[in-house]
């Protein structure tokens, strides 16, 4: 059993700030305060997935009596259903949905993934297939951030070139640097630092190297936090956890680490270990609908 050992490290810039308030001892899990616009978040925490601004089911009320302190929210389908035009014209997604505490939008960029047959990858950006009527639809860094500035979320996330985690050779080299591209396109395009974060997300799917070099390359940039991506994609759990723990080890730790489409219960455990704070995943919303 761990045993925590008190230490507190206090970072401000922009939008948010986060103090660790207890570290284990045994391992690199830690409790932490995050503070964003609209709300205070303990770490670690779980996101639940509202992909089109509602958990299908609850309303906003019953979230808060179950003291849950920030959802997530697709880029994608909410620039597509209701339009990031109404969202931005009813005063953002927190009006929108009726939601007082703090949001995190995704970027759209794994659609790459959930759509491929619908969607073509180039440096420019993602050309998807709407799955709606057919329309074809030109998803860039630029157009993903302007999109989230205007759904108002207190976290936004940075366009990245997702590929399939057990996909290997060029491809994910290839996606790796254009991700790092794409960042450095989504900060100059972003226009609401004072209000929202934009975290990079660390690529390089199973490999040692690339992973590395991308995790190094992003904490080299003015950022408020960090997120893992990539994972959890059904490569084996061993290697999970070492892409896991090798990004965590670079990533700094006064900064939040968000591990993106993680859910189960134990690989929450492991992960807070290993010193992850924030992890979403749509496998608990789909279970309470479907049982």
């Amino acid at each position: 059993m761990c045993s925590f050992k008190m230490s507190t490290f206090n970072q401000r810039k922009q939008a948010l700030s986060f103090k660790i308030l207890a570290k284990c001892n045994k391992s690199k899990a830690r409790a932490s305060v995050m503070t964003l616009p609209h709300h205070e978040v303990n770490t670690p925490v779980f996101m639940p997935v509202g992909t089109q601004g509602t958990l299908k089911g609850l309303l906003p009320d019953q979230l808060e009596n179950l003291n849950c302190q920030i959802i997530l929210g697709n880029t994608y389908h909410l620039g597509t259903r209701p339009g990031a035009a109404l969202i931005k014209k009813a005063g953002g997604l927190h009006k929108f949905m009726s939601w007082k505490r703090a949001l995190l939008t995704d970027s759209g960029g794994f659609q790459m993934v959930s759509l491929l047959k619908l969607a073509e990858i180039t440096e420019k950006g993602v050309k998807f297939q709407s799955p709606y009527n057919g329309s074809e639809v030109m998803l860039t860094p630029e157009h993903s951030i302007e999109i989230q500035n205007n759904i108002g979320a207190d976290i936004v996330m940075q366009l990245d070139d997702v590929v399939r985690t057990t996909i290997t050779g060029p491809r994910v080299e290839e996606a790796m640097h254009r991700t790092t591209r794409w960042l450095d396109r989504c900060l100059k395009a972003h226009k609401n630092p004072e209000t929202q974060n934009i975290f990079p997300i660390v690529q390089g799917g199973l490999n040692f190297e690339l992973r590395t070099q991308s995790a190094l390359q992003l904490t080299k940039r003015e950022v408020n936090g960090f997120a893992i991506g990539g994972l959890s994609g059904g490569e084996s759990k061993d290697d999970f956890w070492k892409m896991v723990h090798l990004s965590t080890d670079i990533l700094p730790e006064q900064k939040p680490r968000y591990l993106m489409g993680v859910g189960f219960a134990a690989d929450l455990v492991v992960c807070c270990a290993l010193g992850v704070d924030m992890f979403d995943c749509v496998f608990p919303t789909r279970t309470a609908v479907s049982t």
